[in-house]
């Protein structure tokens, strides 16, 4: 499934993305880490500048990536990657897990304990996708510019207006069942 068809449908993508780090999880316990946690995210979006009655910029961003860190009891080590393929994520796991065990232990380094784990995640209706298009954005950020320089004849320049668009899905495991 692609990026964009990911961050299209909320409830496909965080389903997808917890499969991953539910894997991820496996592969470093596997590996022999004691305990493990991993992020996957995808972005997506686009913003445009405008200065002066021009358009100056449009900027589009599509960004994956996956973190890892594993803990060999103390010792820690931690990886990421921006490809979020099977091999990728095999790679970048063991990556960490060699690290880790090449670092000192550290008496505090290790994930909390289960009881101050959230389990149960309100839903704090955060996601409102605005489906609006880079000319749309354009023209807004012009319209803004506009109004703006035309408030007061003592206005002769401009920083300019900008309008951005994002959206960003993330999700959180780890070994101790978050």
């Amino acid at each position: 499934m692609s990026d964009a068809a990911i961050l299209e449908t909320k409830a496909e993508s965080i389903a997808e993305m917890q499969t991953l780090c539910e894997e991820a999880l496996a592969i470093a316990t596997k590996l022999g880490a004691s305990a493990a946690e991993v992020e996957l995210s995808l972005d997506s979006g686009f913003d445009t500048s405008v200065r002066m009655g021009q358009v100056e910029t449009v900027q589009y961003q599509r960004d994956r990536g996956f973190g890892v860190t594993v803990y060999f009891d103390k010792q820690k080590g931690s990886a990421s990657s921006s490809d979020t393929s099977r091999e990728s994520l095999e790679e970048t796991i063991k990556a960490a897990c060699d690290i880790a065990k090449y670092t000192s232990a550290d008496p505090c380094a290790g994930l909390p304990d289960k009881e101050f784990v959230a389990y149960e995640y309100p839903d704090c209706d955060l996601f409102h996708p605005w489906d609006i298009t880079p000319e749309e954005a354009s023209e807004m950020a012009l319209e803004c510019e506009e109004v703006g320089r035309n408030a007061n004849g003592q206005i002769s320049n401009s920083d300019g207006a900008s309008v951005s668009t994002y959206r960003s899905h993330s999700v959180m495991a780890n070994t101790v069942g978050f």
